[in-house]
């Protein structure tokens, strides 16, 4: 079924404030996900939510959550996320790193003691829209393995740098994982009964796979073979070690009730006006923009795509003609809703 964005969003909100967290915190959380789940990336879209209830259910998240800046100076920040909801946390180091690049030319705020944050985009865009470059990585739990290795010991550990762009609704955004696809798309090819394609991931004896429960209890293959997992190494460093949180393998899954996640984010804002006017930056990436999609097309290709173009127009395709929600994913949110006595269905 198709629901409308603000129907969804409604019902998100109702779903967290049932679960213990608060009015602020849930309208943020359902702009996360209900976004997310616009832009096609789904498995970081309402389906949370589940998790989110399970995770509560085995007092392994803190709601409502509660944030300590353990350190602070000029242009840098440090933030205890509390175990709390990594959207959250998250939020609040690119909100401190925009001010402290609105005042320094630069700000970085790391967290250390969150959960899962969601679509790295969300927090990136945030930075674009204020004619600044935004920067956000985070780890996650082990799903890959360092070159050569056949053990999982790095997590996906996305990052998402986002500029301003031609338009001031419309940034150029890269959002990825360094893996060559998410955790989470396997997780759905299991949930959905169907294979994943060859090159994915790796059994656990290290064989290739294209069966996704043995590709979960095996490791996924990086992106770009070494590159990705130098990558991942340097984003599990500046996310995970540097702000005092978990790393490697001691960062567990939101998915399982195995204990805190402790993951780690690094948020970075660049004030572009230091650099030159924002007017004359976005010229700029228009007119590069321009050549990009100007340039020789290969072989069958009709149009080239900038990084986040693709996300860019499924949002303003959602926002006029709603959210396609699986069956399963309905009846999950329902339930919720019956479950922390809200009047409200999706029917």
């Amino acid at each position: 079924m198709r629901v409308l964005p603000g129907r969804l969003k409604e019902v998100t909100v109702q779903i967290v404030k049932g679960l213990g967290g608060s009015h602020e915190e849930a309208v943020l959380l359902s702009e996360s996900l209900v976004r997310a789940d616009m832009r096609g990336t789904d498995t970081h879209g309402v389906t949370y939510l589940k998790l989110l209830a399970n995770r509560v259910d085995t007092e392994m998240i803190t709601l409502p959550t509660l944030l300590n800046v353990l350190k602070e100076d000029v242009a840098t920040g440090l933030i205890d996320g509390g175990n709390g909801l990594g959207q959250v946390a998250a939020h609040r180091a690119m909100t401190m790193s925009l001010e402290k690049a609105g005042r320094c030319g630069t700000g970085c705020c790391l967290v250390r003691n969150t959960n899962n944050v969601g679509f790295l985009a969300f927090y990136t865009m945030m930075a674009a829209e204020k004619g600044m470059v935004g920067i956000v990585m985070t780890n996650a739990a082990a799903a890959m393995s360092p070159w050569g290795g056949a053990e999982a010991f790095f997590g996906t550990n996305p990052i998402s740098i986002a500029v301003p762009g031609d338009a001031e609704d419309r940034a150029v955004v890269l959002d990825m994982s360094s893996s060559l696809v998410a955790r989470g798309k396997v997780r759905r090819a299991q949930k959905l009964k169907e294979s994943i394609p060859p090159g994915w991931a790796f059994d656990e004896s290290g064989a290739p796979t294209t069966d996704p429960a043995a590709a979960l209890k095996g490791t996924l293959a990086p992106m770009g073979g070494p590159k990705g997992y130098g990558l991942a190494l340097m984003v599990d460093i500046l996310a995970g070690m540097l702000s005092g949180s978990k790393y490697g393998r001691e960062v567990k899954t939101f998915h399982q009730p195995e204990g805190p996640t402790g993951v780690g984010v690094c948020c970075m804002a660049i004030d572009v006006e230091r650099f030159m006017p924002v007017r004359e930056f976005r010229r700029l990436v228009q007119s590069y923009v321009a050549s990009i999609r100007g340039s020789r097309k290969a072989k069958g290709i009709s149009r080239i795509y900038l990084p986040g173009e693709i996300e860019f127009e499924r949002e303003k395709t959602s926002s006029a003609e709603g959210i396609e929600l699986n069956p399963g994913t309905v009846k999950d949110l329902n339930q919720l809703l019956e479950r922390v006595r809200s009047p409200l269905r999706l029917n």
